[in-house]
Order: C-alpha cells, then structure tokens, then sequence
C-alpha cells in the first residue's frame, strides 16, 4: 500500500479534492458540493487508498467544517495555512493565480513537504454548533441578497404595469358622477346643476 495525500480547497459552495503520490504523481481529482453530505462522498472516493492523509487549506476558516467531519469518521487530517499553499503555488508556476484544482495540488504538495503543518484535533459539541450556526446565518444572508438583488429588478416593471392600470381605468370625463359640494348655508353652489333636479338654463340636464 502506497501513502496517498489528498489535497483540499475548499470554498462556500463546494470543495475541490486532488490526490497524490508519495512523488507528488497526481492520482485523482474531485469537486463536490458543500453540505452535509461532503465528507462522505470524499471519503467514498478515497476508498481505493487506505493510506491517506488528508490536508486542507485553512481547516480553521472555510474549511473548518469539513475538516471536523473528516475527523470524526476516523481520517487524519492535516491543516495546512493558506501563505504555505500560495508559496508552493508560486514556486511551481511561477504565479499565485488561485484555480481549484491547482491550489488543491499544491496544498497535498505543501503538507508532504513542509513541516509547518498541524494535525487537526477533534472539537466539542459547542464548537461544532457553532459553525453550523455560522453556516446558517452565511446562507440567511446570501438568500436575503438574492432577494433584494431580485426585488430591484421586478420593482420598476410592476410600477410601470400598475401606472399603465391606473391609466386605463382613468374616467375620460372628470367630474362625472361625482356629488355636488354644498355653499354655504347648505344650498349647492350656483351654476352646478344638482343631480335629480331640474336642469338650469345652460346646461344640461343631469
């Protein structure tokens, strides 16, 4: 059995997985999507090499959840810090343009051959709570964007269609139908014909 290190770069919406050799040989590469069904499809994949060893770019920040399943369902897993990944990334393509699959082999490069690297430990129920609550309140607040995004788009065409109902239903002679105001004394005002009564000379009858 040959010793396998899976490389991760996780992000919000999913996680970029990318294996390798003990001599740094690529030997696989998968995205799954973040959830909470994540850390069994990555280990379902990595059942060909029992050997493994897992390393995650930022296990304390984007990758804190998925590194705390990966430990609990028995893995060893490796946080390697985002500066240690970026420098092998330079150093390798002469750049630290980030693309999933290339920061996830660097990260599996950075854990085999930096000592800077820190098994990660499991955490309390408290701390796992935590970051589900945060992961929560991460996907409230990308809904509530959403829906003010949409909100600013449908606003102008449903003003647009309610001037366009109230201009239709305009009466094409103001006036018509409504009740005549009283003068003072409570007798209608004059030259105003009263609705009901007798028409006045000039005007027609209502």
């Amino acid at each position: 059995m040959r010793a396998v290190m899976i490389g991760i770069d996780p992000h919000k919406g999913s996680h970029t997985a990318v294996a390798i050799s003990a001599a740094e040989e690529p030997l696989g590469e998968l995205r799954v999507p973040a959830g909470a069904a994540q850390a069994g499809t990555l280990a379902g994949w990595a059942a060909g090499w029992p050997e493994r060893t897992w390393a995650i770019e930022g296990a304390g920040g984007l990758g804190r959840l998925l590194a705390q399943q990966l430990v609990a369902a028995g893995e060893r897993v490796l946080d390697v810090p985002p500066k240690l990944a970026a420098r092998v990334r330079l150093l390798q393509a002469g750049d630290t343009n980030k693309n999933d699959p290339n920061d996830a082999l660097s990260v599996a490069v950075a854990a085999l051959r930096s000592k800077a690297r820190r098994e990660v430990a499991a955490e309390d129920h408290a701390a796992v709570l935590k970051v589900w609550s945060k992961r929560h309140r991460d996907l409230a607040r990308a809904r509530n964007q959403v829906a003010c995004r949409l909100h600013a788009v449908l606003r102008p065409a449903r003003r647009r269609r309610q001037q366009g109902d109230h201009g239709s239903s305009r009466c094409p002679h103001p006036g018509a139908g409504h009740p005549v105001r009283a003068g003072r004394g409570g007798a209608p005002r004059p030259g105003r014909p009263v609705p009901g009564g007798p028409a006045r000379p000039g005007y027609p009858a209502p």
